[in-house]
């Protein structure tokens, strides 16, 4: 299997998890406890197999950061979660795709990158579509709406957290951060739910059961092995470009199959958002000829 089908695989399966995520009768956190135990099984499965193993050495410096990046994950599921029971899938998954203007607007901070005109337009203009996305109108369902948005753009922030976090950790290998990643937010919300509501399958009927394991073991595992399988044989633009499928698939599926609505100011919203993050990421130059050329 070549590596872009590999990651457009892994960014469909993606696009599909609220499907699953609205079947399963049990919290937020409960779910994304088990979903981080099942995808961290099906991991440690995939490289036993594959006769690889954790350089334990080699992380030893970066475990700090990958356990408050893995604490951010676990979190950053927890409110996307939310978001899906407030508002509807599409803009729930808008909202949270505003995490790479976050990190856009926040690394010329941190790493004192030095901040473009092209940067500070795309910003905006995603900013203006985040405004869109969220929209105006009246009564409980318009506050609904809003609190589903808020829970989006929190789950955003942490995913910022985690893209910024990971830029400080140096030489450990995408399978193997992640895994160390998934066993911190196991750390963290195992003895939050015993604590809290304690677990309790009574309430999971089957189709909520085969949701949760399809969840951890598809949507998770398999989509994550497929994904950090690709990226070594893709240029990183042109991973980040293929990333949009998931939210595109995300959008399908709140309209076609959840039925659920969008309005069409909505929907442009969501255009300046991926399109101006994206447009963010592509880089273009003039040649000699005078034209405009994408390059690598």
């Amino acid at each position: 299997m070549s590596a872009k089908l590999k990651i457009i695989l892994a960014m469909t399966v993606f696009g599909t998890l609220a499907i699953f995520v609205k079947n399963i009768q049990l919290t937020t956190w409960e779910i994304a406890l088990f979903r981080a135990i099942i995808a961290a099984t099906v991991l440690i499965g995939y490289k036993l197999f594959a006769g690889q193993r954790i350089k334990f050495t080699e992380i030893k410096k970066d475990l700090v950061l990958l356990f408050f990046s893995g604490v951010a994950v676990g979190l950053n599921w927890i409110l996307l979660f939310e978001a899906y029971k407030y508002t509807t899938v599409s803009i729930a998954t808008l909202s949270y795709y505003f995490a790479p203007a976050i990190v856009m607007a926040v690394c010329p901070l941190l790493f004192r990158e030095r901040l473009t005109v092209k940067q500070i337009i795309c910003f905006i203009m995603a900013s203006v579509g985040l405004v869109m996305i969220i929209g105006v109108g009246g009564g409980e369902q318009q506050g609904n709406n809003l609190l589903g948005v808020a829970f989006g753009l929190g789950a955003a922030v942490l995913y910022a957290t985690v893209i910024i976090l990971n830029k400080y950790i140096k030489g450990v290998t995408g399978l193997d951060r992640t895994l160390i990643q998934f066993f911190a937010a196991i750390m963290v919300l195992l003895p939050y739910t015993l604590a809290t509501t304690g677990i309790d399958f009574a309430r999971v009927d089957p189709k909520g059961l085969i949701s949760l394991l399809t969840l951890g073991l598809v949507h998770t595992g398999i989509a994550y092995v497929l994904y950090f399988s690709a990226l070594k044989d893709l240029k990183g633009q042109e991973a980040f470009i293929l990333s949009y499928i998931d939210p595109l698939v995300a959008v399908i599926v709140s309209v076609a199959v959840l039925n659920e609505g969008i309005t069409l100011w909505q929907i442009i919203g969501g255009i300046l958002i991926l399109g101006f993050t994206l447009l963010n990421e592509v880089k273009l130059k003039f040649e000699t000829t005078g034209v405009l050329k994408r390059s690598g």
